[in-house]
């Protein structure tokens, strides 16, 4: 019997750590390995060989791993490059060390890219004791061929009812006044869609539809002489039609070559300022609140969370199970109800799941009744929250200890 390690990567989500309790359990309940450490970082950490022993994880702390938010095992933004040999060369000789048979690696896009690398790795080198599993998450949604990704649905929930509260508060005056939230979605407009299922968002920007200001401020002078008020939702990656984003500043590069961006809101607000359009504008960023927010949380997207890693688990008996991503599938019928599912890592890695188009209704008013649909279920109840002293309880980040 061998061992397991399990590392998580990129931006946290609030149930990330669900997935981590649930590789963790269903080895508890079926010992596949002898040792499941936790590795520090990601790939970053397991390079250094930073490991924790996660075998013995009590029930209290499972569960309260559960709603624990962000990456409790730290995270990394290290790119393994496919021709950076000594990578790969090194880090096939810490698994050797360590007797680690499986790697679950709990990751968005580019995650799911270093499964299949090292698989590909594995597979060209004839090393056949290696495994590497991917368990999706990440708040974008952006991950094909699953139909959801773990992560989204809390965050969703939290952006929903932000944009439910700060609407009340805005309406409390008489006064002209637009308020502009801006989620997150580089490439895609899933968290910027989801506060239309508070049932309030006037007008929402999206990175699919090409932002024309003119037919854009022509709707906020709309909203007001309507109803001297008008709330609009845009997303951190809103684009003009030659791919211009709308964030103001010059953007920069993380280590995947990703643009950081930030700042639509205000270069939204300036263009309405500037134009006329409204006297009035509020700003209100979401920024890393929307990924960490847990008090909140989903109780489908926990539930859902933790049962895909031992899913992962289970299928890693197979000693053949290596270079694909578990992910979950939507059962037909009128009742919400999911299944588990695993797909090729190189069916997700370097792909990105827009927000489909057809479900933007014309003029920046909103989504379609096939988007609620689509992301209501998924928001659905709230997991019993175990408090101290006031505060939600957290378990002490492994990479602080």
């Amino acid at each position: 019997m061998g061992n397991c390690i399990v590392a998580q990567s990129g931006g946290p989500t609030s149930v990330i750590n669900a997935t981590l309790a649930g590789v963790v359990k269903g080895n508890q309940l079926n010992p596949i390995y002898k040792t499941v450490y936790g590795g520090l970082n990601g790939i970053e950490g397991i390079l250094e060989e930073r490991f924790v022993d996660l075998t013995n994880m009590s029930e209290a702390d499972n569960y309260i791993l559960r709603q624990t938010p962000s990456s409790a095992l730290g995270s990394c933004r290290y790119k393994l490059k496919r021709s950076n040999v000594a990578d790969f060369e090194k880090l096939f000789a810490i698994l050797e060390k360590y007797d680690i048979d499986t790697m679950f690696y709990i990751g968005g896009n580019d995650s799911m890219d270093t499964v299949y690398a090292l698989s590909e790795y594995a597979a060209a080198h004839n090393i056949t004791n290696r495994r590497f599993v991917g368990c999706p998450k990440t708040v974008d949604n952006d991950l094909m061929v699953t139909d959801h990704c773990p992560g989204y649905a809390s965050a969703a929930k939290f952006i929903a009812t932000t944009a439910l509260q700060t609407w009340l508060d805005v309406n409390v005056y008489t006064r002209q006044e637009v308020f502009i939230l801006e989620t997150m979605g580089r490439d895609a407009g899933w968290l910027a869609a989801s506060a239309c299922l508070s049932g309030i968002v006037d007008l929402v920007v999206l990175p699919e539809i090409p932002f024309d200001k003119d037919v854009f401020l022509g709707e906020v002078r709309k909203c007001i002489a309507e109803k001297n008020k008008c709330y609009v939702v845009v997303s951190e990656g809103a684009r003009y039609a030659d791919g211009t984003y709308l964030a103001a500043g010059e953007a920069k590069n993380d280590g995947f070559g990703h643009a950081v961006l930030g700042g639509a809101a205000n270069a939204v607000k300036d263009l309405i300022l500037s134009s006329g359009a409204a006297s009035r504008c509020k700003v209100q960023d979401l920024s890393t609140a929307q990924r960490c927010h847990a008090s909140e949380q989903s109780l489908v997207d926990v539930e859902e969370s933790f049962k895909l890693g031992m899913s992962g688990h289970m299928r890693s008996a197979d000693p053949k199970f290596t270079g694909q991503m578990v992910g979950v599938r939507r059962k037909e019928g009128e009742v919400y109800d999911v299944e588990y599912f695993a797909t090729a890592a190189s069916n997700v890695a370097n792909h990105v799941k827009n927000f489909p188009v057809e479900w933007a209704l014309p003029n920046y008013r909103g989504v379609t009744k096939e988007a609620i649909a689509y992301m209501k279920p998924l928001i659905q109840g709230s997991p019993v929250v175990t408090y101290k002293d006031g505060v939600p309880a957290y378990v002490k980040p492994y990479y602080m200890r």
